[in-house]
């Protein structure tokens, strides 16, 4: 049975299943340990996982909330489910826990996500739920220390 629940640390092996589920997402980025667990650690981040068998990571999804002069927001990031656990509907299930969770625990919040338009499973599910297309540009500076 696969379970969706809020963690807050992670063991070893599911740090290393975590930075898999990243690799699937996109093959071109390089995910540490150390990175994983600062996301799931982070007091403004909310980690949630698909879980098999009590603790294997087969999905995750994480919520980054932040206030801005215009109110709560809740950033919805990295949201993927392993391939051989798609069509099972647990990124439908992730996102329903994520959405559940920022209704109940913060309420006045808009919820907002970026998908590539390539994704066109995971757009269809987003619109299902209710999050609404905007016409916008997304723009992004990446910034590295030396």
């Amino acid at each position: 049975m696969i379970e969706i629940v809020l963690l807050e640390s992670l063991s070893v092996r599911q740090v290393e299943e975590v930075r898999g589920l990243m690799h699937e997402l996109n093959a071109g980025i390089e995910v540490s340990g150390k990175m994983v667990r600062a996301t799931v650690e982070a007091p403004g981040t909310r980690f949630f996982a698909a879980v098999e068998d009590g603790d294997r990571i087969v999905g995750c999804a994480s919520l980054c909330v932040f206030m801005s002069p215009t109110g709560l927001k809740g950033s919805v990031e990295d949201v993927v489910v392993g391939e051989a656990y798609r069509g099972r509907h647990l990124g439908r299930r992730l996102l329903e826990a994520v959405i559940g969770y920022a209704r109940a625990e913060l309420r006045n919040v808009d919820l907002h996500l970026t998908s590539r338009p390539q994704r066109v499973a995971a757009n269809q599910l987003y619109q299902s739920l209710g999050f609404e297309r905007r016409e916008t540009n997304c723009y992004r500076l990446v910034l590295r220390s030396r």
